[in-house]
């Protein structure tokens, strides 16, 4: 017969697990601090000696880290997925650009679709709640500002996919994300293009996810992303004719 015995778990094995899945489904996230050892035995209800051995083993898979005198963090088991010049390079040639919009088109259309469809009630509201500090910010605000605030909207999208896979990978580049917005949206903004144009079409994400709209929420971010393809596009044509044309003035000037 193919039974086993069956063993009581050990209290460490089971700290163990919890924080796991917490790091699995980016409750917890990379650097950031754990409660103090008693707080977290009690919050765990364990013994500190089983907390001890849990975070030792942890520790030893690479999962949390040690910093003298501050505590436990949760350690940077993925970081960056490019480095800091590549994100520049990402951020300012024109085929790594627009290949980065069609990368976020495409992933951001599944995130969105399944947002719709698996959310819960709280991941829809901190969807909610990152659109509404798009709409309170300013022009004070200051455009970097605004983009970690717009950035910070689609990662919730990718958050609410429930997909542990999508949401790591997109954590790894956020910053490539972050500075891919700020990027966007200095190119957009000289095509004429207003903050409440940007507004109404995150508008449009949000209700259609609100509303539980699948093919709506997709085709809202798919529509979104395509206008900002085609308002960089735009300018980046205005930015070689602005040079041809200086070209020709230079020259009429010279004769």
């Amino acid at each position: 017969m193919p039974f086993q015995p069956v063993h009581p778990e050990k209290l460490s094995r089971a700290v163990v697990r919890q924080i796991e899945q917490l790091v699995l489904r980016g409750i917890l996230r990379p650097g950031e601090r754990l409660p103090s050892e008693r707080e977290l035995a009690d919050k765990l209800n364990v013994s500190r000696p089983s907390l001890r051995e849990a975070i030792g083993e942890l520790q030893e898979r690479g999962l949390l880290t040690a910093k003298a005198s501050s505590g436990v963090y949760v350690a940077d088991v993925l970081g960056s997925a490019f480095s800091d010049a590549l994100i520049e390079l990402f951020s300012s040639h024109e085929e790594a650009v627009f290949d980065y919009l069609a990368f976020r088109r495409d992933l951001e259309g599944i995130a969105a679709e399944r947002a719709a469809r698996l959310a819960s009630e709280t991941d829809l509201k901190v969807i909610n709640q990152a659109y509404e500090r798009m709409v309170k910010a300013d022009k004070r605000t200051g455009a970097q500002k605004e983009a970690e605030l717009d950035a910070a909207f689609h990662m919730s999208i990718i958050e609410a996919s429930n997909n542990v896979v999508m949401l790591h990978m997109m954590r790894s580049i956020f910053d490539l994300l972050k500075e891919g917005v700020f990027y966007n949206r200095a190119r957009i903004f000289q095509q004429n293009a207003t903050r409440e144009d940007l507004l109404t079409q995150h508008s449009a994400i949000n209700d259609a996810l609100q509303a539980r709209d699948p093919a709506r929420a997709r085709q809202a971010v798919e529509s979104h992303l395509n206008f900002v393809n085609a308002a960089l596009a735009d300018q980046i044509k205005s930015d070689k004719n602005e040079d041809i044309a200086r070209l020709r003035f230079e020259h009429d000037r010279e004769d």
